[in-house]
């Protein structure tokens, strides 16, 4: 099929380039020339494991095209991806500029022939029938600049289209594996007919025929309406941000009565009701998805005469959660004015360069406003020599540049190759060798081995 991606950020790229790995033949979109360029050179502007490889197999095998030119992807394009960001307002609803102008732009520049028009983009619940309209008036602008140029009446235009929420559920850092392995595929609409082509799109990777195990059942799609299939994004990514509240407000107990809260989210994941997965109690949860849309879901019942006091609440937990290990530092080191500390990782999750909304940059500004030297060693971060704006921290290149002279570490980010640094070399370099785990990440007996004080979240001992 043809497809037309509009936007390549961490959604739009990797969807683009994961359908033509498929079979089918994309352009992506974007108005960024300089990014465009970097692309159609077969370089990805965003650091996901495994996209490269893809991307320039595709581009070798030429599925797939880089443009800034809309036009020519909407009249390419049988189906069309709305890819855009929509980064969170002050108020916590969604700044759905780029979709408005991107809607728009595809009714002005719709052509012959039946297209789908499909939301990838997490937008505010209701948007299926707005985007619609959007659409509308942009065939409406350009039937009147036609009309207004005396090349034509108001009724040359015909445009047959319909409008699909598809949500995505891709975790940066394993966007590749989710596209090809999902637990689900949701398409809203009350087309048939486009309901149809999405099966037909989909196909090869519901069949699993490019999952990872080929021997599993076929991945359920769920098909509904465009509001519930918007309401199922936000209600997932709320569920669980508030579950990593949930067990984080429990380590918070546990750390006051003696408990143990990886024992206890041990305990409590054997339930198959509860399960195991978002259990790791921590500094709290950032990123790009999570605060912005369970955000975007307290605005909306607050919009329609609700107070989701759960959800608030779990934004307020993970708000406190982030001073945690800042808490703990005191402790330890009592004063922090005039102290060193090393922050080991940067980003709010390993296996991504994403520092939206990360965990590390409150605790950078608390520990500044505090009088204590920062530093930082991120494995991506540090190598990429992109900063991401940072400032108030001293960026090492390696972990034991990052020790050297520190009064304590914080390990912030659960990268992999932070299991495995040589702890006893990096203890000896340190003023005084304390780590706090903030994310109950490293092995306890092995760092105090090393010479460690070793000091987690919610952990007894």
């Amino acid at each position: 099929m043809r497809v037309c991606v509009i936007g390549t950020g961490y959604v739009g790229l990797v969807t683009g380039v994961c359908l033509s790995h498929i079979g089918h033949d994309v352009i992506c979109v974007d108005n960024n020339e300089e990014k465009v360029k970097l692309m159609q050179s077969g370089q990805s502007p965003i650091f996901e494991p495994g996209l490269s490889e893809l991307m320039q197999g595709v581009i070798q095998a030429g599925r797939i095209q880089f443009t800034t030119d809309l036009a020519a992807g909407v009249e390419h394009g049988e189906v069309l991806f709305i890819a855009v960001g929509t980064p969170p307002l002050p108020t916590g609803e969604s700044d759905t500029r780029y979709v408005e102008a991107v809607a728009r732009g595809i009714g002005q520049h719709l052509n012959n022939g039946y297209k789908v028009i499909v939301n990838k983009s997490t937008v505010p619940i209701g948007s299926g029938d707005w985007v619609r309209m959007l659409v509308l008036d942009g065939v409406a602008e350009r039937q009147q600049a036609l009309v207004g140029s005396g090349g034509s009446t108001v009724t040359d235009i015909q445009v047959d289209f319909d409008v699909v929420s598809n949500p995505e559920f891709l975790r940066e850092g394993c966007a590749v594996f989710d596209t090809f392995n999902p637990d689900r595929i949701v398409l809203g609409s009350n087309s048939q007919k486009a309901i149809a082509m999405m099966k037909e799109l989909y196909a090869p990777i519901v069949s699993r025929e490019f999952a990872d195990d080929q021997s599993l059942p076929t991945v359920p799609v769920v098909v509904t309406d465009l509001s519930s299939a918007e309401m199922v994004k936000y209600a997932s990514n709320a569920f669980l941000a508030t579950k990593i509240s949930f067990i984080n407000e429990v380590a918070n107990i546990c750390d006051r009565v003696g408990a143990d809260v990886t024992q206890v989210a041990k305990g409590i994941g054997l339930d198959s009701r509860i399960g195991s997965k978002f259990l790791q109690a921590g500094i709290g949860w950032g990123g790009s998805c999570f605060p912005k849309d369970v955000s975007a879901l307290i605005h909306t019942a607050d919009d329609y005469g609700y107070e989701a006091q759960l959800l608030k609440a779990a934004v307020t937990v993970n708000q406190r959660q982030r001073m945690i290990a800042l808490e703990k530092l005191q402790q330890v080191l009592k004063i922090l004015k005039g102290k060193t500390v090393g922050l080991l990782g940067l980003t709010f999750k390993p296996d991504t360069d994403d520092m939206r909304d990360a965990p590390a940059l409150d605790l950078i500004e608390n520990l500044h406003r505090l009088g204590t030297k920062v530093k930082a060693f991120d494995p991506l971060v540090s190598q990429s020599g992109m900063r991401h704006g940072l400032s108030n921290v001293i960026v090492e290149t390696d972990a034991e540049r990052l020790a050297d002279g520190c009064d304590a570490l914080v390990l912030v980010t659960d990268w992999k190759q932070f299991q495995t640094l040589d702890y006893a070399k990096m203890a000896k370099l340190m003023t005084h060798p304390v780590i706090i785990d903030g994310r109950n990440y490293l092995d306890q007996a092995s760092l105090e081995a090393a010479g460690f004080r070793y000091v987690g979240i919610g952990r007894c001992g």
